[in-house]
C-alpha cells in the first residue's frame, strides 16, 4: 500500500482529512478491493485516534466503499458485474432526470455553455493522467446534475461518486478510457440543446448502458 498517501495529516479537521485520505486510497487502488482494514495499522499511518478512524470508516461504509464481513470486519468493497450494472442503472435514472430537467428550461444557453466548458476540460485532460481523465469525466456529469438546481438530485448523484470511481478502477485503464470519449459527451450536450426531453433521456440511457457493458465485459 502507498503509505505515504496516508501520512501527514494536520491537527485541524482530522476526521475530514482522514476521510479524504482513505477515500483517495480506496478509489485509486492503493487500498485494493477485498483488503481488510486493520484499525491499528491505519490509525498509526494516519496518526489519528482509533475513534476518529472509526468515524471515517463509518462514512465510507455509507458511501459504499467499505463493507462489513464476518464478525463485523471491514474491508474495501469489491464490486462484481451485477453491482456495476446496478450502479449504472441508478446513475442512468438520475442523469436522465437531469437531462430532462435541463431540456425543460426556457433558456438553456448558459447550461449549454457550462457543459461545453466541461467538455473542453475533458479534451484538455486527454493526454493527462488517468486520474485527471476520470475527474474531468465525472465533472461533466456532476455539472449536468448541478445545473438542474435540484439539490436532492445532485446529492443522490454524489452519493454514487465513490462507487463510480471504483467501477472504473475495477475495469482497468483501457476500458475506463473507452467510456471517456469526448464525442459521446458532445452527443449528450447536442441532445439537451435541442430541448427534446425524450431524445436527451434516450441519449443518456444509451450512454450509461454502453458504459456499463464496457466495464463488465
Amino acid at each position: 500500500m502507498a503509505a505515504a498517501a496516508l501520512l501527514g495529516l494536520e491537527k485541524k479537521s482530522l476526521r475530514e482529512q482522514a476521510l479524504a485520505a482513505l477515500r483517495t486510497a480506496i478509489t485509486s487502488g492503493a487500498l485494493e478491493p477485498g483488503r481488510h482494514l486493520v484499525e491499528t495499522e491505519l490509525s498509526e499511518m494516519l496518526q489519528i485516534s482509533r475513534g476518529t478512524l472509526r468515524e471515517a470508516l463509518r462514512q465510507l461504509q455509507q458511501e459504499g466503499l467499505v463493507s462489513a464481513g464476518a464478525r463485523g470486519r471491514l474491508s474495501v468493497r469489491h464490486l462484481d458485474a451485477k453491482e456495476i450494472r446496478d450502479i449504472y442503472s441508478v446513475r442512468a435514472a438520475l442523469e436522465s432526470l437531469a437531462a430532462r430537467t435541463l431540456c425543460e428550461l426556457p433558456d438553456r444557453q448558459h447550461v449549454i455553455g457550462s457543459l461545453r466548458t466541461a467538455i473542453q476540460a475533458m479534451e484538455a485532460a486527454t493526454h493527462g493522467t488517468m486520474e485527471e481523465r476520470v475527474e474531468s469525466d465525472l465533472d461533466f456529469h456532476r455539472t449536468m446534475c448541478r445545473l438542474t438546481g435540484n439539490e436532492t438530485l445532485l446529492h443522490s448523484w454524489e452519493s454514487l461518486e465513490g462507487s463510480i470511481r471504483m467501477s472504473i478502477m475495477f475495469a482497468g485503464l483501457e476500458k475506463g478510457v473507452r467510456n471517456m470519449s469526448v464525442d459521446r459527451h458532445n452527443d449528450i450536450v447536442a441532445a439537451i440543446e435541442t430541448g427534446d426531453a425524450t431524445l436527451a433521456r434516450n441519449t443518456i440511457l444509451e450512454h450509461m448502458d454502453s458504459a456499463a457493458a464496457v466495464l463488465v465485459a
